[in-house]
Parts: C-alpha cells; structure tokens; sequence
C-alpha cells in the first residue's frame, strides 16, 4: 500500500512533509517541527496468535500489560522489524505506516491522540510524513480506542 496513493484513493485531504531520513517518532517530531502529542508513531504488537498495529503520540509508550488488557490476549510484545518486513513487504525496514486494515490487522489507538485535531505519521519509508485531520483517520481505520500508553 502507498500511503500517498491509499489517501488519494479515498480522497481524504492530506500534506505531504518530505523530510531527512529519522528513525524514530521523537525525531520525526522535531524534523517537521510538530510537537511530540501530534506525532503519530506506529508500533507492530505481537498479541497472541495476531499481530495489531498500535499508534500512539511520539511522546508516550507503549504498557504492554494495558495493551494486553484492552486486546484481550494472554501476552503482548513488541514485534521485531523482521516481523514488520514479513507483514508489510512495501515498506523500508523498519516504516509501517498507521492503518493496520490495509495490511489485514486490527489498529489500536491511544485515545490521547483523539484530543488532536491533526496527526502526523510516517509513510512507507524514513524520509516522508503526512499530515492528515484525526477524524478523516478515525473514519478510515475505525480503530479500537482505548488508553494502553505513558508519558515518556
């Protein structure tokens, strides 16, 4: 899936933020200058027999046993990149960007990230952000909300 062309598609209103290469949401944040709450950052979880895509602020992590809780699932971990290139193939190693139906998985969102009227999250590589209203991402994913992060 291309995230420029997926947004197209279901003509949802977007801005593309071309960037230099950053590995992690924190740096994300500062290289589009957006602060950490509206950096979207996109997790792969490991929940029992599935994989689920959590998104989360930039400036929070993940509560492995609040995840687990609100997944129902007898164990959370964090997948590793390899399982991210397994289940996103289009993706550069280590990218995945936050919409988990277009790849066959369920998405969980922090609901923190309800109160932002935009998010920013990364696309298919290290190198491009998009900047999309929370509703239009609401609308598209229908993700289960629910409180699973904290403050770093």
């Amino acid at each position: 899936m291309n995230v420029a062309e997926f947004l197209r598609v279901k003509r949802v209103a977007y801005e593309f933020i071309p960037h230099l290469r950053t590995t992690d949401a924190q740096r994300l944040a500062h290289s589009v200058h957006a602060p950490g709450r509206e950096v979207a950052k996109t997790v792969l979880l490991h929940a029992g027999a599935a994989y689920v895509v959590a998104v989360l602020p930039a400036d929070r992590s993940i509560d492995l046993d609040l995840a687990k809780d609100v997944l129902g699932a007898s164990k959370v971990e964090l997948a590793t990149e390899q399982d991210i290139a397994n289940h996103c193939p289009d993706c550069e190693l280590g990218a995945l960007p936050p919409f988990g139906s277009q790849y066959r998985m369920k998405t969980l969102v922090e609901e923190s990230l309800t109160e932002d009227e935009q998010i920013v999250f990364e696309g298919n590589n290290h190198r491009e952000a998009y900047r999309i209203s929370f509703a239009d991402f609401q609308r598209l994913e229908q993700p289960i909300v629910a409180a699973f992060a904290a403050v770093v």
